[in-house]
C-alpha cells in the first residue's frame, strides 16, 4: 500500500497516516506494533523524547534498514523536544540525544512538544517547576538544526493561535506542521483553519479520542475527566455501517478529508493493520456535515496535560482555562 502524502513547507512530504507511539514503552509490544506497521505500509512513525521509547524505535528501524527491506528515505520520523528542553541552550543537546536513541542522522520533523518549559530534573522524582519561555529564541535554535541538516522540517505541538502566529511572524524557517489533539468531539476548526491558511500541515494526535488515556493517568494517581466514546457513538457507527467500515475508519477518514494527518496509536497488530485501510472509501458531504455537528469543543479535550503535573498558571499555557 502506498499511503498518500501532504506537502510540507520546505518541499518535503508527510504521509497522511502514521503510527502514534505515546504510552508505548513495553519493548516487545512496541517492537511487534512497529513491525506490523512497517509490514502493512506505514511509513510515518511519531514519537517523542518524553515517551521514553525512541531507543526501541531506533532498534527496529535499524533492523529494517540493515536488512535492505527499507531505506532511510522511505520512512518519515517525527520526534519532539520535551518540556524540560524548552530553553535555547537545551535544544541541540536534546535533538542530538533523540538522534542517538533513534540511530538516525537526521529527523524528518522535529517539534516543540509543548509551549511551556520546565526545570530540568536530575531524578525522575524531582518536583517540576515552570520557567519563563522565549519561543522566538527557541525557534531560532530550531532553525539552526535545519541549517545543520539534523532536521529536515521543524514544527510545533499543542500551540494555540496566538503562539502559532508569533512563531510564523518571526520565523526564517516557517513551521511545517502543527500537532494537536483533534477528533470529532474536539475539532478546533478555528485553529486548524489558521494553521492551514499559513501552509502548516495539521497532524491530529488522539484522533480516536485516546480511549486508554484514563488508564494511563490512573497509574499516575490522576483521575481523567469523563468524555464520551467516539467508537461507541451512534452517528459514527451509523456512518460506518453505511460504508461497510468501522467507527475508527470513519473517525480517521473524517480528519484526512479535512486535510489533517492522523497518527492513531495501537500496539495490537490487527488494529495497526486496520487503521491504515482508509483509502477505499470516501465520506460524502452528508457524512461530513453530520460528523462536524458532533464537535463539543474544550469539554472533550482528553489530553489536558494534568499528567505533566505543572501549573496551568504559566502565561504560555495554551488551553482555555
Amino acid at each position: 500500500m502506498v499511503v498518500p502524502t501532504f506537502d510540507l513547507l520546505g518541499g518535503y512530504k508527510i504521509p497522511v497516516v502514521g503510527l502514534g507511539t505515546w504510552q508505548c514503552n513495553n519493548e516487545k509490544e512496541l517492537e511487534d506494533a512497529l513491525n506490523a506497521a512497517l509490514e502493512n505500509g506505514y511509513r510515518h512513525i511519531d514519537t517523542a523524547y518524553l515517551y521514553q521509547n525512541e531507543h526501541i524505535i531506533g532498534r527496529v528501524l535499524k533492523e529494517w534498514f540493515t536488512s535492505g527491506k527499507l531505506k532511510r528515505e522511505d520512512v518519515f520520523i517525527t520526534t519532539k523536544l520535551p518540556m524540560e528542553g524548552i530553553h535555547p541552550d537545551r535544544v541541540e543537546p536534546f535533538l542530538k540525544k533523540s538522534l542517538e536513541n533513534l540511530q538516525l542522522d537526521y529527523l524528518d520533523l522535529y517539534l516543540i512538544h509543548f509551549p511551556v518549559g520546565i526545570t530540568q530534573r536530575k531524578n525522575p522524582s524531582d518536583s517540576l517547576h515552570t520557567i519563563p519561555t522565549d519561543h522566538i529564541a527557541i525557534w531560532k535554535k530550531f532553525e539552526q538544526q535545519v541549517d545543520a541538516g539534523r532536521a529536515r522540517s521543524i514544527g510545533i505541538s499543542n500551540f494555540n493561535i496566538k503562539q502559532v502566529d508569533r512563531i510564523v511572524k518571526n520565523a526564517r524557517v516557517k513551521p511545517a506542521s502543527l500537532q494537536i489533539e483533534n477528533h470529532v468531539f474536539l475539532q478546533q476548526a478555528e485553529l486548524v483553519k489558521f494553521a492551514q491558511d499559513q501552509g502548516i500541515v495539521v497532524v491530529a494526535y488522539s484522533p480516536l479520542g485516546s480511549p486508554a488515556y484514563g488508564n494511563y493517568v490512573a497509574t499516575l494517581g490522576i483521575t481523567a475527566k469523563p468524555t464520551p466514546s467516539i467508537l461507541n457513538h451512534p452517528k459514527v457507527n451509523e456512518i460506518a455501517k453505511k460504508h461497510g467500515k468501522t467507527a475508527a475508519h470513519v473517525a480517521l477518514r473524517f480528519q484526512i478529508q479535512r486535510k489533517i494527518a492522523v497518527i492513531p496509536k495501537s500496539v495490537t497488530a490487527n488494529r495497526v493493520q486496520a487503521n491504515i485501510n482508509l483509502f477505499d472509501f470516501t465520506l460524502d458531504d452528508q457524512d461530513m456535515k453530520a460528523l462536524r455537528q458532533l464537535d463539543i469543543g474544550e469539554a472533550c479535550r482528553v489530553c489536558d496535560f494534568k499528567f505533566a503535573k505543572v501549573s496551568s498558571d504559566h502565561p504560555e499555557w495554551p488551553f482555555p482555562q
